[in-house]
């Protein structure tokens, strides 16, 4: 089995900051593009940033400037650093990995359980 599992996430005030954690865990023989998303309320979940094994970064023009994501391979983790948050950026953030489990086998896509950002004014 495979596992991920999100942390950092709260409520902020306007312009603050949070730091999104995913850590991957169970039987991982190859860990590739690890990414974010968000559901907010009344709305369809969104993408938010990925970023490749090597470390090549992409986002949602709506982040660019203020989300950083990132790795650590060797703790199977990525992150995701948000600054300068608006209230538009309230929603449940989701991480997702793709992720094989096996020489050979097939790369599949997991998905976290969400973690809840709230951004108030």
């Amino acid at each position: 089995q495979v596992q991920l599992v999100e942390s950092g996430g709260g409520t902020v005030q306007v312009g603050g900051s949070l730091r999104l954690s995913c850590a991957a865990s169970g039987r991982i023989f190859g860990l590739y593009n690890m990414g974010w998303y968000r559901q907010g309320p009344g709305k369809q979940r969104e993408f938010v940033a990925v970023i490749t094994s090597d470390g090549v970064a992409n986002y949602t023009d709506s982040v660019k400037g203020r989300f950083t994501i990132s790795r650590d391979n060797d703790k199977n983790t990525v992150y995701l650093q948000m600054n300068s948050l608006k209230p538009e950026d309230t929603a449940v953030y989701y991480c997702n990995a793709n992720i094989g489990r096996r020489p050979g086998g097939m790369i599949e896509k997991y998905w976290g359980e969400g973690t809840p950002v709230a951004v108030s004014l």
